[in-house]
């Protein structure tokens, strides 16, 4: 069902059984895939392709231009997948040719009312930003990472897999997979354990991710104390993600303990 008021370019590609609001507006380079519900004053426009069964709240604003200075109108396209939920005034943005291109978002996320999310992010399967999250640009969040409100995201910055940030935090630094990071300036905190249980993670491998975490951060030469960890802990496979996260990528340092010396 389209409302009448709506604006619709004759050549944007809108699937069956696809909702449409009144007064939302969609541009000529947007695709929308079926069961994908837009509540009234939505806007869309840019190279974006919406999956299935997603669902925008009002005077969320979707594919407008980069806030960067260096984008001159370049192509650019937003690639969404299937099952998400974008509360009021939600603002993604496309990629820039400095990264790519490309702004990605995953499956079954929620980002909830006010929630930015800039130019070149990849948001992967999911993850829940609370309100007021913003996310600068270039940043990964990986699956089932939760933010917390009012956080602010630094450009190229990693959220890892299964961790959470607490609200109104500032992200300056790397958080690595099942960690809990905190602070104004953002603190690894310890290990996201409730996040680890959730996920019927086995007592066993929460164990020897706690064992693995004490021995990573007992000083600040984490990097070599990875390097002496047991063969059974770099082995596990959980604790192969937080050694390979580590090791992957150096744009930002590394959220570590407070007072680590």
């Amino acid at each position: 069902m389209i409302h009448k008021t709506a604006i619709i370019d004759k050549n944007a590609k809108i699937s069956k059984n696809v909702i449409i609001g009144p007064y939302s507006t969609i541009g000529p380079n947007v695709e929308i895939g079926s069961e994908t519900v837009l509540h009234s004053h939505v806007n869309i426009v840019g190279n974006t392709k919406i999956g299935k069964n997603n669902l925008i709240y009002p005077f969320s604003s979707i594919g407008t231009p980069p806030q960067d200075l260096k984008y001159k109108g370049e192509k650019n396209s937003l690639i969404i997948g299937d099952n998400n939920k974008f509360r009021e005034y939600v603002n993604i943005n496309p990629g820039t040719e400095q990264g790519g291109g490309i702004t990605s978002i995953g499956d079954n996320n929620l980002f909830m009312v006010y929630c930015h999310v800039a130019h070149d992010c990849k948001i992967s399967n999911n993850i829940v930003l609370a309100n007021n999250v913003q996310v600068g640009g270039h940043v990964i969040i990986e699956n089932n990472a939760i933010v917390g409100g009012s956080c602010a995201i630094h450009q190229f910055s990693r959220i890892g897999e299964s961790s959470m940030i607490g609200g109104m935090t500032g992200v300056l630094s790397d958080v690595i997979p099942f960690g809990l990071s905190m602070g104004n300036r953002n603190n690894l905190m310890g290990l996201n354990l409730i996040g680890l249980r959730r996920s019927k993670i086995s007592n066993e491998n929460i164990k020897k991710i706690q064992l693995a975490y004490e021995k990573m951060f007992k000083s600040i030469n984490f990097r070599e104390n990875i390097k002496s960890l047991d063969i059974e802990l770099k082995n596990n496979g959980f604790i192969k993600k937080i050694i390979n996260f580590i090791n992957s990528d150096k744009k930002r340092p590394i959220s570590l303990p407070p007072n680590i010396k």
